[in-house]
């Protein structure tokens, strides 16, 4: 064999190699990314089967306390009003992670929401009869739990997306998170007030 053609192997041998390395470090780096990606999906999963559990106890909370306080229109009315514009924003699909405004969106209604329930939920004191009713019990039991559930899974989602995040904006993962339309996801941040879960329990 030549001199000339072993040279010429020996290079097309470490073209090869070089080809390889970056091929495998390329797939590691995209399949991770899927992987992170379905991750963070899987979480807002969670925060949204917690905000539409939140959402379905609603109706019964409200006619509940109907029955005992009619007078407290107002109140009544500002929760199912706030409930409509939430059940709005849910309908948005999973694009809305890629979009802080309509993120923005989504959790000022949701934070409307729960603003709106403390104030219902506060004007109960004053029905004695209501609070010891053993239907609203029930329902003040659930809603508290599913407020708790709420803060836990917002927390979960905000690491994860935080992990992914941090992930894609790295060099030299960037280039490829760019390359093939992975995108930043946006954070639940604290509203006013909102550091814990609401406190629904008298």
């Amino acid at each position: 064999m030549s001199k000339g053609l072993r040279t010429g192997l020996i290079v097309l041998g470490v073209i090869f190699v070089l080809l390889f390395l970056m091929y495998s470090s390329f797939r590691s780096t995209y399949n991770s990314m899927v992987s992170m990606d379905e991750s963070v999906k899987a979480a807002w999963a969670q925060v949204e089967n917690q905000y539409q559990r939140r959402y379905d106890l609603i109706p019964n909370l409200v006619e509940t306390v109907k029955g005992f306080a009619n007078q407290e229109q107002e109140t009544l009315t500002a929760v199912t009003e706030a409930r409509s514009r939430a059940g709005g924003v849910m309908q948005m699909d999973e694009s809305l992670l890629e979009d802080p405004e309509a993120f923005a969106r989504f959790q000022e209604a949701q934070a409307g929401l729960g603003s709106a329930l403390q104030r219902l939920l506060m004007i109960t004191e004053n029905y004695p009869d209501l609070k010891s009713n053993q239907n609203f019990l029930a329902l003040q039991d659930q809603l508290e739990g599913t407020e708790n559930r709420i803060a836990v899974e917002r927390q979960r989602f905000n690491e994860t997306a935080r992990s992914y995040n941090t992930y894609i904006r790295q060099f030299p993962r960037v280039i490829i998170a760019n390359m093939m339309g992975f995108r930043e996801k946006a954070y639940f941040s604290a509203t006013e007030g909102a550091s814990s879960a609401p406190q629904v329990s008298f």
